[in-house]
């Protein structure tokens, strides 16, 4: 069986090196070709994905994830990095930072630059809470085979302060929801409740109708009761009789029909 293996496959195992281990044994050594007895650390070019993609491609991290990245030649000119991921970008904060040596404080050993990666596209974005440790040898090293960074990639650990922030922001949030929601109801509701003015106009005058035909009719059952009644004269055939009106023309034209008349 492989010594490497057994080693790595060791219960309790974890891999937590400090900063000056991460320099002084594995960057110096992969800069100036020592051979390593264990491939902890995997080569990868970490911005051609996004931060939460990389977890998978690591070869090791539980909450730390290390990777070896190679310098493009617009970096190793001295040029400014491209750090421009599909879905957002590595944005440094402040100045690189020294790291000195434990024994000797005097002895910088290597370079520390912090960065934060925000969604979006520069120079806006939101940040988020991935960060990368770029780790470098420092610039009074002699010219190394390969001019290779080590970064360390981890998510920054949410204080109780921002978390309890968040949780306040989140209820104010749903609070002033809910009274716009019911600002919204109420004044639907006032809407429907206040009629138009011709809708208004359109009702009084139906009313004021209803309330003339009532009294019309009032006014005609009284007529009715308090006139006296018509005396219309009887119907009577004594026109018949008359002498004049049997000598006229027109009587002449009835003459046929006088005896059904005359009964």
């Amino acid at each position: 069986m492989d010594k490497t293996l057994c080693e790595l496959d060791l219960p309790g195992f974890r891999f937590h090196p400090t900063e000056e281990e991460l320099l002084e044994f594995y960057l110096k050594g992969v800069l100036y070709g020592k051979k390593l007895n264990f491939d902890i650390i995997g080569t990868l070019n970490i911005y051609r994905h996004d931060p939460w993609e990389l977890p998978e491609l690591a070869k090791i991290g539980e909450r730390e994830w290390y990777f070896f990245v190679p310098r493009d030649r617009k970096q190793s000119n001295g040029g400014r990095p491209n750090r421009t991921t599909e879905n957002g970008f590595w944005k440094a904060t402040g100045s690189d930072r020294r790291i000195l040596n434990v024994k000797d404080p005097k002895r910088v050993i290597g370079l520390r630059k912090t960065l934060v990666f925000y969604k979006g596209r520069a120079p806006r974005g939101s940040k988020t809470d991935w960060v990368m440790n770029e780790y470098r040898m420092p610039d009074t090293c002699p010219s190394p085979k390969e001019d290779i960074v080590l970064c360390k990639i981890y998510r920054k650990a949410t204080s109780l302060r921002v978390l309890e922030q968040r949780a306040m922001q989140e209820d104010l949030r749903m609070s002033q929801f809910s009274v716009s929601t019911m600002d919204t109801l109420s004044s639907s509701q006032q809407e429907k409740s206040q009629t138009k003015p011709h809708v208004k106009e359109e009702i009084a005058n139906e009313k004021k109708y209803e309330k003339e035909s009532e009294v019309s009719s009032e006014q005609v059952g009284w007529v009715q009761q308090n006139l006296p009644e018509l005396q219309l004269p009887k119907y009577s055939l004594d026109w018949m009789q008359d002498p004049f009106l049997l000598r006229s023309p027109w009587f002449e034209n009835w003459t046929p029909y006088a005896n059904v008349l005359n009964f």
